[in-house]
């Protein structure tokens, strides 16, 4: 099993401690209000995210591939190019009911799960922000490799005005196409 598949469960180890939030963070999280996951699906690329130990080994061309399942879960590929290859690790994601098909739970390794959020999502799904409630995790995400400056503004706007801390943020480079 691939190390970044622990993600979901660093996710709930880091949900349980207590951390001193920014005075911005005042307010909790909210996700966008709705998401259609037929749009949604398909692959996106990381333009940029908070490190993460789950990720260390990644030095770039980071996907993730968002498949409908008819259960009305989506398959989850993530992938990375690491110093020797290419890692990929398998999941599955869940909505929540109530969430309006923006907060989703998502399981690399059973039965951990954690949290989801769509919290900033461009009209036309060129560009989307995917955070969780306590601020830890934050990915800039594009249906391209690389994302104009104005957009990249935009959506990062996004993740500060919900209180995301982004003096840490990596882009994440994009040298070759995924295979």
């Amino acid at each position: 099993m691939k190390l970044w598949s622990w993600i979901p469960l660093l996710g709930l180890i880091a949900g349980c401690q207590t951390t001193t939030q920014p005075p911005q963070a005042a307010l909790p999280v909210q996700s966008v209000a709705s998401v259609d996951l037929n749009r949604y699906a398909g692959t996106w690329y990381e333009v940029a995210h908070l490190p993460m130990f789950f990720q260390r080994q990644c030095v770039g061309d980071t996907t993730a591939l968002y498949t409908p399942q008819p259960d009305g879960s989506i398959a989850v590929t993530n992938r990375c190019r690491t110093s020797t290859g290419f890692d990929e690790a398998h999941g599955q994601a869940t909505p929540v009911e109530g969430g309006g098909n923006a907060k989703l739970k998502v399981s690399f390794f059973w039965p951990f799960k954690a949290d989801y959020w769509i919290i900033g999502l461009d009209p036309e799904y060129r560009w989307a922000v995917v955070g969780n409630p306590n601020r830890k995790y934050l990915w800039l995400l594009s249906r391209t490799p690389t994302l104009a400056a104005d957009q990249q503004a935009k959506a990062l706007d996004v993740a500060r005005a919900q209180g995301f801390d982004l003096s840490a943020l990596e882009l994440t480079p994009h040298r070759t196409p995924n295979p």
